[in-house]
């Protein structure tokens, strides 16, 4: 009998963490783990096989300990995916609406169904996460409270959903990472690619407008670029891309020359299949 792959998650049984590993490796045992240092720890240390780690939402922006935690974790992205998020209002089963006085999540849940609190006026009380606000309120069986999770969430723990999708915005969609210990980059010429690298520019004028000279002189489609202090230092600035393609690319292989060219520090962090929602990325022209 072939051994199940451990996927760590950050969060509790029901978390949108636990619905991507559900949906992208359905056979899978995902284990969910208190935090993201945990995740990363149990990725590091053999105890799972892979990660699912959220970096980016499309309504609250970047997961922003990700951007910390990733390049100094010394782990590897072999794949991503995305996840719409559907987010429901539920409460002990025989809640009516009028019976809520408060609800609680996570603040980007919170933050991302503003209209249905508003709506029904009710007070707003953040939690840790989604899916424990939801096993919470199961727990304490109070009908004045409400939890707005996932609907695994209220199944696992046995709630009634009052207000489905009850999200703002129908686009809000979160990009997970999977991470492993090892690199494993996808094959050149094996469908859209996706490189991901971390880099830190030489302390020189012009230096990034240089760096990345290079991706529009060879016509490479950088997706992502984000920059944080390293260490709490204000002049050590260290950046997080995606670019469109495989580093042996003709022109990637190009940029990526120039780029070293001008950084004190560069590493891969990844090479993987896109997956098919950026298909959907096209911009709209004017």
């Amino acid at each position: 009998m072939t051994k199940k792959l451990k996927i760590a998650f950050q969060g509790e049984p029901g978390a949108n963490s636990h619905i991507a590993i559900v949906e992208a490796y359905p056979d899978a045992e995902p284990m969910p783990c208190a935090t993201f240092e945990d995740a990363l720890s149990a990725i590091a240390s053999g105890e799972a096989d892979l990660g699912m780690i959220p970096i980016e939402n499309s309504v609250a922006g970047r997961v922003a300990d990700i951007h910390h935690l990733l390049p100094a974790s010394g782990l590897f992205i072999v794949g991503e995916w995305f996840l719409p998020i559907r987010h429901q209002l539920m409460a002990p089963k025989g809640t009516k609406l009028t019976d809520i006085k408060t609800v609680e999540s996570h603040v980007h849940a919170l933050g991302q169904c503003r209209r249905i609190i508003r709506k029904l006026g009710i007070r707003p009380i953040v939690a840790a996460d989604t899916a424990g606000s939801a096993r919470d309120v199961s727990e304490r069986k109070d009908r004045s409270v409400a939890a707005i999770a996932s609907r695994l969430a209220a199944q696992i723990y046995g709630l009634d959903i009052l207000a489905e999708d009850v999200e703002d915005e129908a686009h809000n969609t979160t990009r997970f990472v999977v991470l492993a210990r090892e690199a494993d980059w996808a094959k050149q010429g094996s469908g859209p690619l996706v490189t991901t690298f971390v880099f830190r520019v030489r302390n020189l004028p012009a230096a990034l407008y240089k760096a990345l000279g290079g991706f529009a002189t060879n016509g490479v489609n950088m997706t992502k670029l984000e920059s944080y202090m390293v260490d709490g230092n204000f002049f050590a600035t260290q950046f997080y891309a995606d670019v469109d393609g495989h580093p042996d690319d003709r022109g990637l292989a190009f940029a990526l020359e120039e780029l070293k060219f001008f950084s004190r520090e560069f590493r891969i962090v990844g090479v993987y299949p896109a997956h098919p929602f950026r298909a959907t990325f096209s911009e709209k022209q004017d």
